[in-house]
């Protein structure tokens, strides 16, 4: 892909997310580049745009990419994470977003302690409550941010949440309501060890929608490059 062509996409996602939040929340969502079974040499790229934070579903991928991507870029995992693989990952990305159940959290403070960290957290909630997502149920939400929080090795940043595949805005719109009322909720419960400033919703085909509801950053991959390649070893 040109670096025209992806200066003018991602430009026009800039312009839809200040139309959506700006006037409403004041402020503008901030980018990941989810760069799942994207070469590093494109996602590299995306540093000229001022995207400076990439989001890996897959371990395996991440830590094979990682030495080819530009040092100052921030990776989150955002993928569903596996306790066993948390060794590998500890110390090579800057948040992990998919803490869903207290048996991670467990795992992510003992190698974090391991390696002197602190690793930022989100809290994945399954807000449409489907079987096939991962998330804590949102009525088990405050439980599972306050087990966290009082892990030394974590600290609680904030939710994410990935929609139902719902076509329909209006079908949807509740759902990213809802996220942010927890959000609001936990923000004013103002528990130790948790800052709840950011809520990672919100992808490629409803990012306005999330930033019209109060998303703090949205996770854009195919808007930013284009239709997935999907290797052998990423299947």
């Amino acid at each position: 892909m040109m670096d025209e062509e992806l200066h003018a996409r991602v430009d026009a996602i800039r312009e839809r997310l200040e139309r959506a939040s700006l006037e409403r929340w004041g402020r503008v969502p901030q980018i990941i580049a989810v760069s799942k079974t994207v070469p590093a040499q494109r996602v590299n790229a995306v540093l000229g745009e001022g995207i400076v934070r990439l989001g890996e579903n897959r371990v395996q991928e991440l830590l094979e990419k990682k030495p080819h991507l530009d040092a100052s870029f921030q990776i989150d995992l955002i993928g569903r994470l596996q306790n066993n693989k948390v060794k590998a990952i500890i110390n090579q990305v800057h948040m992990i977003q998919s803490v869903d159940r207290e048996s991670l959290a467990q795992e992510i403070d003992r190698r974090a302690q391991q390696h002197g960290l602190r690793m930022p957290v989100l809290i994945q909630v399954n807000i449409g409550r489907e079987a096939q997502k991962g998330g804590v149920d949102p009525d088990g939400l405050n439980e599972l941010v306050r087990y966290a929080a009082a892990l030394p090795g974590l600290d609680v940043r904030g939710l994410m949440a990935v929609m139902p595949d719902l076509k329909d805005e209006d079908q949807l719109r509740p759902y990213f309501a809802q996220m942010r009322r927890l959000f609001d909720n936990l923000q004013q419960e103002a528990i130790d060890g948790v800052t709840m400033e950011e809520l990672s919703m919100g992808m490629s085909g409803d990012y306005e929608l999330a930033a019209a509801e109060g998303a703090t950053v949205v996770r854009i991959g195919s808007a930013i490059f284009g239709r997935r390649e999907t290797p052998a070893s990423a299947q």
